[in-house]
């Protein structure tokens, strides 16, 4: 927190082009039924950063309502999550769009922005690019910002309070700097991201902070503070499907790591009784987007 912790503020738009350079940046923005603010932030980066950015991508993740065509004509490319490497069994879930915008996009930094922002400014994009343009040795870049709740400072990310921080200070005490570890607003290298597998369902940016941390260590790791994040909340039953994707990829993760070793897998039913639902919540993985290139090369030759 003392060492790769900045503010949005501390990357102004002038130094970050002159140290742009030949590098490209693609924005992925995973979207479903966002109809109602996709458009904004679409409009606001084409605007605002027309010299930082080289793409903008959004990822149609089976929306119903007219999230595309939002998009498309503020501008963005839009891709349908189902029409990228279709030879692949179709996947549900976030980590499954970000996945899929992370094969389908060209930057040499990727960064992901969330399509429900409501309060978006150009400054989410910029201040996460800050770390990766200037410094070669941050390969991975976390937004943290403050995240109220119908106008309570401090009570959103309740999931984060509640399930994802007691699990990184338990089992990954070196990531408990990360002042916001499911935020949906992050950068990376591509280089580095291709590397990674992807959790398919809500447990993808826990899963992220934990293999990279194994694979680039923390101090290629970064956060900025990007102000105050607004967005639309889901209902407690929807966060307790989440808290259980949640448990489950850190659960892979000790397993993976030979931190545990179990008798049996845990299971992925989740009864709860308000509404009365019993829900599948397991999650499956996307494998490290770089081995599926080696396979096609090595076909090819």
């Amino acid at each position: 927190m003392e060492t790769n912790t900045s503010t949005a503020a501390d990357w102004p738009l002038d130094a970050l082009r002159l140290a742009k350079g030949t590098t490209t940046v693609s924005v992925v923005l995973p979207a479903r039924d966002e109809e109602r603010t996709v458009g904004a932030i679409v409009s606001t980066i084409r605007r605002d950063l027309p010299e930082l950015v080289d793409e903008i991508l959004v990822v149609d993740s089976r929306s119903t309502d007219a999230t595309a065509a939002r998009a498309a004509e503020a501008g963005a490319r839009v891709v349908r999550q189902d029409d990228v490497l279709p030879e692949l069994p179709p996947l549900s879930g976030k980590g499954e769009a970000l996945w899929k915008g992370l094969a389908a996009s060209h930057g040499d930094l990727v960064v992901y922005i969330d399509s429900d922002l409501r309060n978006f400014g150009a400054h989410f994009v910029s201040g996460l690019l800050g770390p990766l343009l200037t410094d070669p040795r941050i390969q991975f870049v976390k937004g943290a910002y403050e995240r109220p709740l119908r106008g309570k400072r401090g009570e959103g990310g309740r999931v984060t309070e509640l399930v994802a921080r007691p699990l990184l200070n338990l089992f990954w005490p070196e990531l408990a700097g990360f002042v916001q570890p499911l935020a949906g607003e992050y950068a990376g290298r591509r280089s580095v991201l291709e590397r990674v597998p992807y959790v398919t369902e809500y447990g993808v940016e826990l899963g992220l902070l934990v293999d990279l941390l194994e694979l680039v260590g923390l101090d290629a790791m970064a956060q900025v503070d990007l102000g105050t994040r607004e967005h639309s909340h889901q209902s407690t039953a929807a966060l307790g499907r989440m808290s259980g994707q949640i448990m489950l990829t850190a659960w892979s993760r000790l397993e993976r790591q030979g931190r545990i070793v179990a008798s049996e897998p845990p299971t992925t039913g989740l009864r709860q009784f308000n509404p009365d639902t019993f829900t599948d919540v397991s999650v499956a993985e996307r494998p490290p987007l770089a081995s599926l290139r080696a396979v096609v090369e090595e076909d090819v030759a």
